[in-house]
């Protein structure tokens, strides 16, 4: 490494405006930050008052995504083979999902740095971190058999409509990744809907969502044990089956002080009490279904782990996260459950809680403000 720092020295002065590669200087130093801990501090953007930088909390999230995607290639191979008919050693099942998930990181993160540094270039700000989060979560929500042109314009949109446009890294509105999702599933919805997409070369495999929103009778047994929606072996988003692999990312979030606690409890309990009062309706048999199989399936978890907890999109204030993630666990459930043409909720519930995130706040502040104001003239 020291080499390495020798060299960046040696080269850097190159780089400054109105030198040889003067335009340039965003890049290389979006490239000496993420190799070496800057000497600088922010200015302007998203600002975390605390010992740890921008660029570690990214990577946090990034480590603490890792066992989704794991899981995600070796299910990728185990679905496929399974659909076969076959019987694959592990290494067969993980390396097949390798090689087919592969290209969608790539792709993804081509497309999303490249515009993030040509827009850098263009304002001549320095370039964020924050696209090495959503430069893995946009494959993770995608299909497996989703094709590479429309990873691509599914993250130009994320990126400059969704971030871009309201200013870069901390500024944007909605979840980057979410919006990537969103626009494919109303741009190209026979890509993001349907059971042949969510195994590999165009085989089908049902999923448990798409059987429970079919509102066929008995629907606990045709569905997956809760057992296998937990660890994971069913079809689906590439890093959106495994409950499992999901919890173990939601720890080191937790543990690290990077995610809410508020928010993912929350959402858990808006869940589960609106799968509850269905019950009390059981009107027909999705309202049947227990509580605890909405967690369990879909990007249900998924989307609460890792989008809702966004720090930039979300709620603000420790009250404002509670009633955040209550409305969307709420929201994730009366979506699926009411609307069959959406049996996916998550998505378009923590899209709209991201557009109403600062009102929330805004009363908490204002009630807060109120009490104690309350209280001045009381103690005078």
């Amino acid at each position: 490494m020291k080499f390495l720092r020798r060299f960046l020295d040696k080269i850097k002065p190159s780089f400054e405006e109105d030198r040889k590669f003067g335009k340039l200087h965003s890049t290389f130093e979006g490239f000496e930050t993420f190799l070496f801990v800057p000497k600088t501090v922010t200015a302007q953007g998203a600002h975390i008052r605390d010992s740890i930088d921008l660029k570690r909390t990214m990577s946090v999230v990034v480590i603490s995504l890792m066992p989704c995607l794991l899981f995600g290639m070796w299910n990728t191979g185990f679905q496929y083979f399974k659909s076969l008919g076959m019987e694959q050693t592990f290494c067969q099942y993980f390396l097949f999902g390798f090689w087919k998930i592969l290209p969608i990181i790539v792709v993804s993160y081509v497309v999303g740095l490249g515009i993030e540094f040509a827009f850098a270039q263009v304002r001549k700000h320095e370039i964020n971190e924050g696209f090495l989060v959503s430069g893995i979560l946009i494959p993770l929500i995608m299909p497996v058999d989703v094709p590479l042109w429309m990873v691509a314009i599914a993250t130009a949109f994320a990126v400059i409509l969704g971030k871009e446009v309201f200013g870069g890294t901390g500024m944007n509105i909605w979840n980057p990744a979410l919006l990537a999702r969103a626009f494919v599933f109303f741009a190209y919805p026979s890509q993001m809907s349907g059971d042949k997409n969510w195994i590999a070369d165009g085989f089908t495999g049902a999923t448990p969502l798409s059987m429970a929103a079919s509102g066929t009778e008995k629907l606990t047994e045709q569905l997956p044990s809760a057992s296998d929606l937990f660890i994971g072996f069913i079809p689906g988003s590439i890093g959106e089956t495994s409950k499992l692999a999901i919890l173990m990312g939601a720890c080191i979030l937790l543990f690290t002080g990077v995610a809410s606690w508020r928010i993912m409890f929350a959402a858990a309990v808006g869940g589960l009490g609106m799968g509850w009062i269905f019950n009390l309706l059981a009107l027909n048999p999705y309202m049947e279904l227990p509580p605890y199989y909405h967690l369990l399936m879909g990007g249900f978890a998924f989307g609460v782990v890792f989008m809702a907890t966004d720090p930039v999109s979300a709620s603000q204030t420790a009250t404002g996260k509670l009633i955040y993630g209550l409305l969307i666990g709420i929201l994730i459930v009366i979506i699926r459950v009411l609307n069959p043409g959406f049996p996916e909720g998550a998505m378009l519930a923590i899209l709209l809680m991201n557009t109403f995130a600062p009102l929330i706040d805004h009363y908490v502040v204002g009630a807060n403000i109120r009490r104690r104001m309350k209280r001045a003239k009381t103690s005078i």
